[in-house]
């Protein structure tokens, strides 16, 4: 199943809305649009609806960050479920990354 990506940009922000499962099979597709990134100084991941994140879609979301950070930008990724959370927690991406 393939997540649906869309990708809105407003003047320096770029806010990426995920449906669906972000996995080994569908996070090449999210790598693709985060390494085409205009240049923005902020970089939301809206995951109202992501059902699950798995570990190759933590590893798009950790370069995400990387580059936003590198390049001096923020990223925020916001409306994650109860269990996506619980990863982040134990992983300690909770306490580097801005997620709520």
């Amino acid at each position: 199943m393939s997540p649906s990506i869309t990708k809105q940009v407003e003047g320096e922000t770029c806010t990426f809305f995920l449906e669906g499962m972000v996995n080994i099979q569908t996070a090449p597709e999210l790598e693709k649009e985060v390494n085409e990134l205009p240049e923005v100084k902020a970089l939301i991941f809206d995951m109202e609806k992501v059902s699950m994140v798995a570990s190759a879609g933590f590893r798009v979301l950790i370069q995400a960050y990387k580059k936003m950070k590198a390049a001096g930008g923020s990223m925020k990724v916001i409306h994650v479920n109860d269990e996506v959370m619980k990863v982040c927690r134990f992983t300690g991406l909770a306490d580097v990354m801005d997620i709520s």
